[in-house]
């Protein structure tokens, strides 16, 4: 499948969808989130990945949000349609482990694409922001949710307010990414986060992504049992007993994700 707007690259178990629009810096259209959508779909169809990275072709820009031009012509109707947002939560529904590399500015929707990772590792020059109320429009992609259950409500309506661009070094001091790295360490960084990601069951990894996106928001007892139901299924898998047998053999664990 060629694509016009994205990269898809894999390196060993790792698959990367990358962004390759320069030209606009990496901004978010339509076909581009097509591409996006259909990327993931052929990525969690291939059982040699086991994790997704998502990031920006250069060093500029990871995405730079939505396209303006295309902005302009939206209806409320498409407002009410999964859109961008409808994309982030497919990608953070996904089976597999997805880091963001934020090789660049991370704005609007290019920020709320990262937020929809598991994990986000930008280089030190990378800044990210929410600053759509300056076109008198909110984040609709995720933006106004994450955000909060990220960083906290406070910080959240700081940055969503005010439209204020962070460092990368400030978003990691608010927990919005993990670490913020020199952009020459960048993708060793990443790697080394998804080499030790990949040395761990599947089961296990796509079980504790469901129990702590769905059980987040619910009440303690109900979460509670999501996740001991999660540990009934891995407790009769096969990977437990290699796992446990490779910890008492000393050795490392060879998973087979079932």
């Amino acid at each position: 499948m060629g694509f016009e707007n994205i990269l898809v690259e894999k390196e060993g178990r790792i698959g990367v969808v990358k962004i390759n629009r320069p030209e606009v810096r990496n901004a978010l259209d339509g076909n581009t989130l097509k591409e996006i959508e259909q990327a993931l779909e052929r990525l969690e169809r291939d059982e040699e990945v086991g994790v997704i990275v998502f990031t920006g072709d250069g060093e500029k820009s990871f995405a730079a949000g939505a396209d303006i031009r295309q902005l302009r012509e939206k209806t409320a109707m498409d407002a009410l349609l999964p859109g961008m947002s409808g994309t982030y939560r497919f990608i953070e529904n996904s089976s597999k482990a997805t880091i963001a590399a934020i090789n660049g500015f991370a704005l609007g929707g290019g920020c709320e694409l990262a937020m929809a990772c598991d994990i986000r590792i930008a280089a030190e020059h990378a800044k990210m922001g929410l600053p759509e109320l300056n076109l008198s429009i909110i984040p609709s992609a995720g933006g106004t949710q994450r955000l909060a259950r990220i960083v906290g409500k406070g910080r959240a309506l700081d940055m969503i307010l005010s439209g204020d661009i962070i460092t990368a070094k400030q978003a990691e001091a608010i927990g919005l990414v993990s670490c913020a790295v020199p952009i020459e360490e960048l993708w060793r960084t990443v790697k080394e986060k998804a080499d030790k990601i990949l040395a761990k069951g599947p089961l296990a990894i796509k079980l504790a992504k469901l129990t702590v996106n769905r059980g987040f928001d619910l009440d303690m007892d109900t979460a509670l049992m999501m996740e001991k139901l999660a540990q009934a299924i891995l407790f009769d898998c096969d990977d437990k007993n290699e796992g446990t047998q490779a910890f008492l053999d000393k050795r490392s664990a060879v998973f087979k994700g079932r």
